[in-house]
């Protein structure tokens, strides 16, 4: 826990710092200012391709270590329209990565499938009246490795679970790397394909994440017998993108949620942050941290960081 908030302080720290850099900038190019109102008409679309290697290898090495290799792939599209006081912001994102270590089957590192939609009519200033839709999902089934070696407990998979987010509300957009968006009459809907271990109670996953409620097992907040949660709330979310300096930048995406129907005091929490070093034209370093607390999916603070040396390619 102290590793992670010290890794989010640092993040905040340093858009901080930035920011200042920021402004300073800002003021040499008063015109950039007003950089959504004179974008001219019609589509930017651009994207990114990663890809992370990492591996070691020890032969007679007294010192220990295990043999290992690792790969991840992201691939990052924006597809953003601007017509007259409209706006339609649209970013895919895919990624999926596996490591091998020796004497072990391959396991996955990252996997996701996340699409973003936004539409924006221009009321004043900088805000604008809006509707946002997110879909989010994996590719493939995710197993818990540390209830029994021995076995393999699956506790996701494709659309198992799908999270369908949508609802009006109100857009703040300075740019495209400076935005946040608050909604505070969204629909949140939960879909699992399928029971998984669901009709097992005496699976130790069930008990040790926390799923079991009066003798039933729920899954992802979904009641037993169900495939849906439906769920109404507040949501917000913001992007800022920055230059910390030469060849180096920060993304910073940040999205909160709270039910109004069931314990609104918790507050779903999603923050990446992805730091990319760009080395020359095709190499870079990335690292990209994810915090996530969803007490419906886990009663408690899930991590993710991903670090390497890879090839990025942008289209």
């Amino acid at each position: 826990m102290k590793k992670v908030l010290s890794l989010l302080g640092l993040a905040l720290f340093t858009m901080s710092f930035a920011q200042l850099g920021e402004v300073k900038d800002q003021l040499k190019k008063t015109e950039v200012d007003a950089a959504n109102d004179t974008l001219p008409d019609g589509w930017r679309r651009g994207g990114t391709i990663s890809l992370l290697f990492n591996q070691s290898a020890f032969s007679n090495w007294v010192a220990g270590g295990v043999n290992n290799i690792a790969g991840n792939a992201t691939v990052i599209y924006d597809a953003n329209l601007k017509r007259g006081d409209w706006t339609w912001d649209n970013r895919f994102a895919l990624a999926y990565g596996l490591t091998k270590n020796q004497n072990q089957d391959y396991r996955k590192t990252d996997d996701r499938l996340e699409i973003n939609s936004l539409v924006g009519k221009k009321a004043w200033g900088n805000w604008s009246y809006s509707f946002f839709g997110n879909f989010r999902t994996q590719f493939t089934d995710g197993f818990h490795y540390d209830v029994d070696p021995q076995t393999l407990y699956r506790t996701s998979g494709l659309f198992n679970p799908a999270y369908l987010t949508f609802g009006p509300g109100m857009l703040w957009k300075k740019s495209d790397n400076l935005k946040f968006n608050l909604a505070p009459l969204t629909s949140k809907i939960t879909f699992i394909g399928d029971d998984l271990w669901k009709h097992d109670p005496d699976n130790p996953l069930a008990n040790e994440a926390g799923f079991v409620n009066n003798d039933q097992v729920t899954l992802y907040g979904v009641d037993p017998g169900k495939s849906s949660r439906y769920e109404l709330g507040f949501y917000a979310a913001g992007y800022y993108k920055v230059n910390i300096m030469e060849n180096v930048t920060m993304e910073n995406v940040l999205a909160l949620y709270s039910n109004y129907l069931e314990d609104p005091q918790n507050v779903d929490i999603d923050y990446t942050m992805n730091l990319a070093m760009q080395i020359n034209k095709y190499l870079s370093t990335i690292l990209t941290v994810q915090a996530v607390y969803d007490d419906n999916a886990f009663e408690g603070l899930q991590i993710r960081e991903v670090f390497g040396v890879g090839v990025t390619a942008n289209f």
